[in-house]
């Protein structure tokens, strides 16, 4: 096949319909919503208390500073992308979160400032919840009807052609991802292998390339786009000569093997770029800031459960012979071995070699230790491994040391869940694994999230985490 034709596009698409209108129109349509909402609640709540408007300036002035500060907030998050516009979960996740952190941030400078006596507590708060219900509505309208744009192919006005090795055109999913993403692909240059391999590559096709640079001229093209193996250094400088006299930019599309590896971070260091195919541990600010909520955290937590832990002990005592704590070797960060602590839930202390893993309806538990397995109570007393520095509030499991050496042993990357600190909870117990492992395929799903949670750590997911754990911990059929 030596030419194909291709369009991606409908025929009723306006031609300033392009990804990066639709980005900037998000965003100020956004910051139009808060302003709007943040005056009218204002004159609304003002009107229907006090009878007059006053100060209307400096409420207009802290609409536009709320709308202002969220546009950026999003703008850093990508939250302006096409393809997180189209992620509806992902996106009213992320406005939520923004909008409540933005106010509680906003708030707590006023009050420093002490300029917070300026605006009402009624119009303030009907500012966040009407600020918010707009936002939410109209994401979600923007979201569908951009998931729609997509699918037909609506914004793909940027005119282009393709140069391929042939056969990639039609295996590749390259195509259809630039006809979605803002390319109409007005024609299709196909190559074959041999010819690419073929030193005299310009000679042969000199009259394609001066009819395909006529057709550019002529269709006033706007991009060229290269789909052919990365390792075919000759043709595409070739290409690169052929096409020099016109004025486009030209674009090489990865192959299939680079682009499993462009999907990876990429890092310049000098004038060489690397994709960083595993995460290394958190980098030094996100170990500080992890650190520090897992200070907080452990700290409000213990004078918020102290009562809960207080009675914990006492019923430990009363009812079974031992110790109220029961302390095992785990190992953490790095590999390094620690003392955890937990609540006794069984009659036996087991750590050694060779541990048996609590079971349904296993004789070693005690009446008391039964619930606090169930309800999680146990597991309070590693508060205060987190404050030691042992663990985080949220991490992956750590296991019994003997456990630990048999699971490195058969599972690959078992040992890359010591890149972090281990946690009280993490991402595969609110995705329900926690508890016995009856089969190795278990374990290894276990070490598959713990994997994903590393390489993709946030704040905010920390706290995702630490809700959904709220939210399971009194209906999980795993604990036992």
């Amino acid at each position: 096949m030596a030419e194909q034709a291709a369009s991606t596009s409908t025929s009723f698409s306006p031609s300033w319909l392009r990804p990066e209108v639709v980005e900037r129109s998000m965003a100020v349509v956004d910051a139009a919503l808060i302003v709007v909402s943040g005056i009218g609640c204002a004159v609304g709540y003002l009107l229907s208390t006090a009878g007059l408007v006053g100060k209307a300036d400096v409420y207009a002035a802290a609409s536009v500073l709320v709308a202002v500060n969220f546009v950026l907030l999003n703008v850093v998050q990508q939250g302006y992308r096409l393809r997180t516009i189209t992620d509806l979960p992902r996106t009213l996740r992320m406005t939520t979160a923004t909008w409540t952190a933005l106010f509680g941030a906003l708030l707590a400078i006023a009050f420093t400032m002490k300029v917070s006596e300026e605006f009402s507590r009624g119009s303030t708060i009907s500012f966040y919840l009407v600020g918010l219900a707009a936002l939410v509505a109209w994401k979600t309208v923007a979201a569908r009807w951009t998931a729609n744009s997509l699918r037909t192919g609506a914004f793909a006005n940027g005119r282009a052609i393709m140069i391929a090795e042939f056969g990639l055109a039609t295996s590749s999913n390259a195509i259809d991802d630039l006809g979605q993403h803002g390319y109409r692909l007005m024609r299709i240059m196909e190559i074959p292998a041999r010819q690419l391999a073929s030193p005299l590559l310009l000679s042969s096709l000199a009259p394609r390339f001066e009819e395909l640079i006529a057709y550019a001229r002529e269709n006033r093209i706007e991009h060229i786009f290269l789909l052919m193996n990365w390792s075919r250094q000759h043709a595409i400088d070739s290409i690169l000569d052929a096409l020099k006299i016109l004025p486009l930019p030209v674009h090489l599309v990865p192959d299939a093997t680079t682009a499993r590896f462009l999907r990876y971070p990429l890092f310049g260091t000098g004038n060489t770029f690397t994709a960083e195919l595993r995460r290394a541990p958190l980098a030094p600010s996100e170990r500080a800031l992890k650190r520090t909520l897992d200070v907080i955290g452990a700290s409000l937590g213990l004078l918020v459960f102290a009562p809960v832990m207080l009675v914990t002990a006492i019923l430990i005592k009363l009812t079974s012979k031992g110790s109220v704590f029961f302390r095992q070797t785990r190992h953490g960060f790095g590999g390094r071995a620690f003392r955890i602590f937990k609540f006794r839930t069984m009659r036996v202390l087991e750590d050694g070699p060779t541990i048996t893993q609590a079971q349904k309806n296993d004789p070693r538990v005690t009446l008391i230790g039964k619930w606090l397995r169930k309800t999680s109570i146990d597991e309070l007393p590693q508060l205060f491994n987190v404050l030691k520095g042992d663990m985080s509030l949220v991490g992956p499991r750590p296991h019994a040391a003997a456990h630990n050496t048999e699971y490195e042993q058969i599972i690959g990357n078992y040992a890359f869940r010591h890149h972090v600190k281990p946690g009280i909870t993490g991402w595969a117990q609110v995705n329900g694994y926690r508890g016995e492992i009856r089969a190795i395929e278990l374990m290894q799903k276990r070490v598959e999230l713990d994997i994903w949670y590393i390489n993709n750590w946030t704040v905010r997911l920390d706290l995702k985490i630490l809700l959904l754990t709220v939210a399971t911990s009194l209906r999980d059929p795993n604990a036992y």
